[in-house]
């Protein structure tokens, strides 16, 4: 067992991806880069005498070189696991079985298989889980809070209690939960591994109810008896917008000059007036339907000629994961799917599908401020921050077209546009409908929208779970 450093830390936070990267040049010089979000902001927030630690995974060639040299940032320990072990349960277990899993993305005639493969990805899967917890023992005072995040380290919870009984642990998901009839199609001892790991800790958090219930139904459907036993609590923290920070943002040059150049790219009517613009911003990750959703716009495009020429569709599809090839050929189906609705529909003068395929935060707050509609249309998704933020930045009022199978239903519903991620037909007559919505009800839906986005923003969502330890 762990000793408690008398000079340990009493706030630590654990994930796969921590608040700063490194890069390496071709002189060997390395070079930081700050991240943001959440976490950042709360662990700012809690103020330097907390004594806070963040413990990550070194990801890169840089990142492995600064922890080798020395050289990090104070109140970060990043770990250098060895690469194919990290690569073993980064993408052979987090990112292709449980991300899988719990967004239930397996086309099941084939897949999954869990073979002996599999088996020797889990053992990496611990290894790495187990690394994680014996640094987290190292660094944590007596009684410390522990947040541990996300599906790359469910193990950690057990693994660390065992090791250090004192410390309050908390595990929050920021995925979906899978209910009991999928989440129990990975083998039984390893389905009931991942929940007692989640179990060892204090509280289990989730970004919805409906995760939170799904969670408990498969702690009782896989472990039996109470499920949840008393010593785990659940919690329920449904992560807002930073609305300070996007308006702040949404207002720079850079911006401007983005929304410019959207506004050119989309171009006027035969009459002369503004297009309109349908906008959707996400990552290329399988789970969030772009291909359905040009799929819908194609058949708006179709059922409903009038619109041709007087709309473009600003579809901004960020790269995600390309060293699998499942994402790889995702991406590339979009494109073909985008470049098929404008040989098909295009004119000299009307381009259907604006395509970017380049990470760019400023374009994409440019194309928030700017929408008309906004379509998020996730097959499944924890919560969905787009759907959040583009009520938030909105100039004039967008209409939110949004999946019920998003967690961000939970809370925007009401004042959205509600689709099944799977009806194409439903999905281009919610386009119609947003697109046709009087300026007044759109305006007041967005002021709406923004109000219940904006409810919990990170830092608050942070200290709330840090509050909940402390109960």
């Amino acid at each position: 067992m762990a000793s408690a450093s008398a000079n340990g830390a009493h706030v630590l936070v654990a994930s796969n991806r921590g608040p700063v990267s490194y890069a390496l040049d071709e002189s060997g010089e390395l070079t930081a880069r700050r991240g943001g979000g959440g976490l950042v902001s709360g662990l700012s927030a809690i103020g330097p005498e907390a004594g806070a630690v963040w413990v990550c995974s070194a990801l890169g060639d840089g990142d492995r070189e600064a922890v080798r040299r020395g050289v990090g940032e104070p109140g970060v320990r990043m770990l250098d696991i060895d690469a194919a072990t990290h690569a073993d349960a980064y993408n052979g277990i987090a990112n292709s079985v449980l991300w899988f899993v719990h967004h239930m993305l397996y086309q099941t005639p084939l897949e999954p298989v869990f073979d002996a493969g599999f088996r020797r990805q889990w053992a990496s899967y611990e290894a790495y889980n187990r690394a994680f917890a014996e640094a987290l023992a190292e660094e944590a005072a007596r009684g410390a809070a522990v947040l541990v995040q996300d599906y790359h380290l469910v193990l950690v919870p057990r693994m660390l209690r065992e090791l250090r009984p004192d410390l309050r642990i908390g595990h929050f998901s920021h995925t979906p939960w899978a209910p009991p009839e999928y989440f129990r199609m990975l083998p039984d001892d390893i389905a009931a591994q991942v929940l007692r790991g989640i179990l060892g800790a204090d509280r289990a958090a989730f970004l919805t109810q409906r995760w939170a219930d799904a969670f408990t139904d498969c702690c009782q459907a896989v472990l039996g008896g109470p499920g949840v036993p008393s010593g785990t609590r659940i919690g329920v923290h449904g992560l807002g917008a930073d609305a300070d920070f996007l308006r702040r943002r949404a207002h720079e040059a850079d911006v401007d000059e983005r929304m410019g150049s959207l506004r050119e790219q989309i171009g006027t009517a035969p009459d002369g007036s503004p297009r309109r613009s349908i906008v959707r911003v996400d990552r290329t990750e399988l789970s969030k339907n772009i291909v359905r959703g040009l799929l819908a716009y194609e058949q708006l495009l179709e059922d409903r000629p009038s619109w041709r020429e007087r709309v473009v569709h600003v579809a901004l599809a960020y790269p995600s994961r390309q060293d699998l090839k499942v994402y790889r050929d995702y991406m590339d189906e979009v494109q073909r799917v985008a470049s098929a609705i404008n040989s098909r529909y295009g004119t000299a003068d009307w381009t259907p599908v604006v395509l970017h395929l380049k990470d760019d935060f400023a374009r994409s707050l440019a194309a928030y401020r700017l929408g008309d509609v906004a379509l998020v249309n996730p097959i499944r998704d924890g919560m969905n921050l787009v759907a959040k933020e583009v009520p938030v930045v909105s100039d004039e009022g967008c209409v939110l077209v949004l999946s019920r199978e998003a967690g961000a239903y939970e809370e925007l519903g009401e004042d959205a546009v509600v689709v099944n991620p799977y009806d194409i037909g439903g999905t281009a007559r919610a386009l119609h409908e947003g697109l046709s919505m009087a300026r007044g009800e759109r305006a007041e839906r967005t002021k709406r929208l923004a109000a219940a986005a904006t409810a919990l923003p990170p830092t608050q969502w942070f200290l709330a779970q840090l509050r909940a330890l402390d109960d």
